[in-house]
């Protein structure tokens, strides 16, 4: 044992597995030399084996510190969070020995990490609040601490607090990515684009060749209605072909700003290495809407819809490109399934009376008509024009 420590004092790794192995296989329940091995597979990226030297330990000496933290932050680094929160719960609660309030400040942190809502992690705000409250009370404040805190109060919606943490960290760092990254992101989400623009522009000073920084700058500038956007993620785009998300923006922008044509070009081939994504399939079809292929823009429809049958959206385009191509039966069928996961809005109301109109069935036709005209106040006049002729017919005895 005094050379297997030795060499880990040394950060000599293969030296003391060789000296930890023998010395485990005469006292398999030495919960010293278990987490020795544990520590020692760990530093070398051994996962599995890691972790199984640390519950090893672990059960041998349920009361110690050091063990429930390094099993807990392998599991957490392993994406296990549900086996890693009690581990480092537990440590917690346990004598952390000389390494004192530094350490268990480490355990709280961790827990904070784990609690705080992610992409793929629902969290509990006000849980990772108090874990990372519980850690400042032990050790001072870091940069990351602050970050941390930031997302926290955003995911609960804390919106003043979560900008106050994002400038409390850009005014020690100005040249803080995350969090200038998190701050726009923020002043994106309140639509304050103007502010988001200023701080964007500010960032890219001093990394100018940033895509994330850039992306968002397009975003703001878009949302202002700025023309230079376009030209923005045309050349992110040219410098990052491979980025999907990058790719994903420039089609919207392109497709909002009427170049139906070009951003139809990046989701096709988007969809080549995502053929089911009914995001994409929604995109394509709305595209070829905008350039008249309803045929295509029919089967592009169907594809979102069976890959996605609560999908809104596809729902909607399915209905009106099987109205443009004949198929009244097929719209009806469209919008009963839309009306499932969406309210009604002015262009379903007109769809639904024309389908029903086309299959002269004039008494739905006309009450659909009327729930058009109704919803409309004035924003369509061409449809809301022909809406009252076909009433004046429809209802004439």
């Amino acid at each position: 044992m005094a050379e297997a420590e030795a060499a880990i004092v040394k950060q000599d790794w293969k030296a003391a597995a060789a000296e930890l192995g023998p010395w485990l296989q005469t006292h398999p329940s030495d919960a010293r030399g278990l987490f020795d091995a544990g520590y020692v597979a760990d530093q070398q990226n051994e996962t599995e084996t890691a972790e199984g030297f640390y519950r090893r330990a672990a059960k041998v000496d349920p009361n110690s510190f050091q063990t429930h933290l390094m099993l807990g932050l392998l599991l957490a680094r392993a994406g296990k969070l549900t086996e890693a929160r009690p581990e480092l719960l537990a440590a917690t609660t346990l004598d952390a020995g000389s390494g004192g309030d530094a350490l268990k400040a480490r355990a709280w942190r961790a827990l904070a990490r784990i609690d705080a809502p992610g992409p793929e992690n629902p969290g509990d705000p006000a849980e990772a609040s108090n874990d990372l409250l519980q850690a400042l009370k032990l050790s001072p404040e870091t940069p990351e601490d602050t970050l941390l805190a930031a997302q926290i109060a955003e995911a609960a919606g804390q919106m003043d607090a979560a900008e106050a943490a994002y400038r409390r960290l850009l005014g020690k760092d100005p040249k803080s990515e995350a969090g200038n990254a998190g701050l726009a992101h923020l002043l994106l989400k309140q639509k304050k684009y103007s502010e988001a623009e200023t701080l964007l522009r500010t960032a890219l000073t001093a990394k100018p060749e940033d895509p994330a920084l850039n992306a968002q700058l397009a975003l703001a500038l878009a949302a202002e209605g700025n023309p230079e956007a376009v030209p923005l993620l045309k050349r992110l785009h040219t410098a990052h072909p491979e980025d999907a998300a990058i790719t994903r923006m420039l089609a919207d922008l392109l497709a909002q700003t009427g170049d139906a044509a070009g951003a139809d070009a990046l989701d096709v081939e988007l969809l080549k290495k995502d053929p089911t994504n009914p995001d994409l399939l929604v995109a394509h079809g709305q595209n070829l809407i905008h350039q008249m292929k309803y045929g295509e823009a029919y089967s592009a429809f169907e594809k979102a819809t069976a890959a996605d049958p609560g999908d809104g959206d596809a729902w909607s385009g399915l209905a009106f490109a099987a109205m443009r191509l004949g198929k009244p039966e097929v719209t009806l069928h469209a919008l009963t399934e839309r009306s499932k996961v969406l309210p009604e809005v002015p262009g379903t109301y007109f769809l639904w009376a024309q389908a029903y109109d086309t299959l002269h069935q004039r008494g739905q036709a006309a009450v659909y008509y009327h729930h058009f005209l109704d919803a409309a106040g004035g924003k369509f006049p061409d449809q809301e024009w022909q809406a009252r002729q076909r009433l004046a017919l429809l209802e004439t005895k």
